[in-house]
C-alpha cells in the first residue's frame, strides 16, 4: 500500500483573484492559474490552493490556516501586504532569534512572517 503524499494546502476565499494578488504581489508566489473560483499557486515546493466560497464559514468560528513565511525583511513585507489589503494582527515582535509577525488576510486567513536575526 502507497503512503499519501502532499497535494497542497486549500484555502477558502470570497475573491480569489484578490487572494492569489496578495500572495503573488505580497509574497513573490507564482500563479499557475487563477480563474474567480479556483487559483493555483507555488512557492518553492509549497503549493496553495484557493477556493471560492460565498460565505464566511471558513472563518466564522475563529478556524483558519496559518501560512509561515520566513522572509528577508520583515518590515517591507508587512508594508506590501497592508497594501494589498491584509492587516497587521498585533505589533512586530522583536526576539533574540529573530523578529515575527502575524497578518490577517481579508478574509480572515492568518499569515506568519519570520526573520531571521
Amino acid at each position: 500500500m502507497a503512503a499519501a503524499s502532499f497535494r497542497w494546502i486549500l484555502q477558502l476565499h470570497k475573491d480569489v483573484p484578490k487572494a492569489a494578488k496578495l500572495y503573488a504581489e505580497g509574497l513573490d508566489f507564482t500563479v499557475n492559474v487563477c480563474t474567480l473560483r479556483w487559483a493555483e499557486l507555488q512557492s518553492g515546493p509549497l503549493r496553495l490552493a484557493l477556493l471560492h466560497s460565498p460565505r464566511e464559514h471558513s472563518t466564522e468560528k475563529g478556524y483558519s490556516s496559518l501560512l509561515s513565511f520566513t522572509v528577508t525583511d520583515i518590515n517591507s513585507t508587512v508594508t506590501k501586504l497592508m497594501a494589498l489589503g491584509a492587516e497587521l494582527d498585533g505589533p512586530i515582535k522583536y526576539e533574540i532569534h529573530g523578529k515575527a509577525a502575524a497578518m490577517r488576510c481579508f478574509d480572515g486567513h492568518m499569515v506568519g512572517l519570520y526573520e531571521p536575526a
